[in-house]
């Protein structure tokens, strides 16, 4: 799928590092990088995309172990506790009554299965973090000091715009490495009926959703997704956030020596975050019933001190 277009050599690719920089644009200490695009009137704007009053989660359920397609990257356990007698609180000891369920999580949300937000401390390039701190401020027992998921404490609120790439080629979904292009990202807008500004989070459908409902999640990381060629249309764009139904990068990206280019030039230079495996199969529907393409989308992550990122339930309202 790349006939007739003009593809960025490697090279071209490296130099993103630099031309597609945000190091110091919002200031040396800055660490929520393309979210500064969401000012107040983009979140005004975002709540006048309302107007159905319908709304969708854009994630995937997160299941037991036994019922996960990949234990390896997604591990929660659960345990029942009933029981009066395991309350603290002596006073309900006598209580037969009474009685009640916990749970203790641990979740690897990194990956190819679970929904998650990416925060720029996710990925170092040259041992270098997103607006030049060195990735000697991640700590294995304390986590990151720099660009941590909790900078988004406040939430993510802003218009989201579902680009529907298969639809667009009217495909049912992009095969496993085929790469999404500008000229896709226009085309989309074109069909769709909706621009993409300044501040907007735009979720990417290959298709992928749908292959996952029907078949389950695919093993390995051959993959469709964003192309490097998309980088500098997202930064002219002033993007605040991207998702997409794959964990973003086309697979093979094509560049030898730059594996995962998006993810890389993204979080790294661009401070750019990312939601990624979203299930868009709803969200597009509803679009397409509704012939609405933007929303208002809220990404709420949990405050987990010093991660690289948080599972989420994105949620998109019409």
């Amino acid at each position: 799928m790349t006939a007739g277009r003009p593809m960025p050599t490697q090279d071209d690719v490296l130099g993103y590092f630099d031309t597609l920089s945000n190091w110091g644009r919002w200031g040396d200490d800055d660490e929520l990088g393309t979210l500064n695009h969401i000012t107040d009137d983009v979140r005004l704007a975002a709540a006048r995309a309302v107007r159905h009053g319908r709304s969708v989660s854009c994630a995937w359920e997160v299941a037991v172990p036994e019922d996960m397609e990949r234990s390896t990257t997604t591990c929660p356990c659960a345990a029942d506790m009933p029981g009066a007698e395991n309350m603290p609180v002596p006073g309900f000891h006598n209580d037969r009554r009474w009685g009640f369920s916990s749970e203790r999580l641990g979740i690897t949300f990194h990956g190819n299965t679970l929904t998650h937000l990416d925060s720029p401390c996710h990925i170092f390039w040259d041992g270098t973090m997103y607006n030049g701190r060195s990735h000697s401020l991640v700590d294995a027992a304390t986590g990151s000091a720099w660009a941590a998921v909790t900078a988004a404490a406040n939430g993510i609120i802003t218009r989201g715009v579902l680009l529907d790439i298969a639809r667009v080629r009217d495909v049912p979904w992009l095969e496993p490495g085929q790469g999404v292009f500008p000229d896709d990202l226009e085309e989309a807008e074109r069909r769709q009926g909706v621009r993409v500004r300044s501040g907007d989070a735009v979720l990417l459908r290959t298709g992928y959703g749908r292959v996952r409902h029907e078949a389950g999640a695919a093993s390995g990381f051959t993959q469709a997704g964003w192309h490097a060629s998309c980088l500098p249309w997202l930064h002219e764009r002033g993007v605040a956030l991207i998702g997409a139904d794959t964990p973003q990068d086309v697979q093979p990206s094509g560049y030898d020596d730059v594996l995962m280019p998006v993810h890389a030039v993204s979080l790294v230079a661009m401070g750019l975050w990312m939601l990624d495996n979203c299930d868009l199969e709803v969200c597009a529907r509803t679009a397409a019933e509704l012939g609405q393409w933007d929303f208002h989308l809220a990404v709420a992550p949990v405050r987990f001190a010093g991660t690289s990122g948080s599972p989420v339930n994105p949620i998109a309202t019409f």
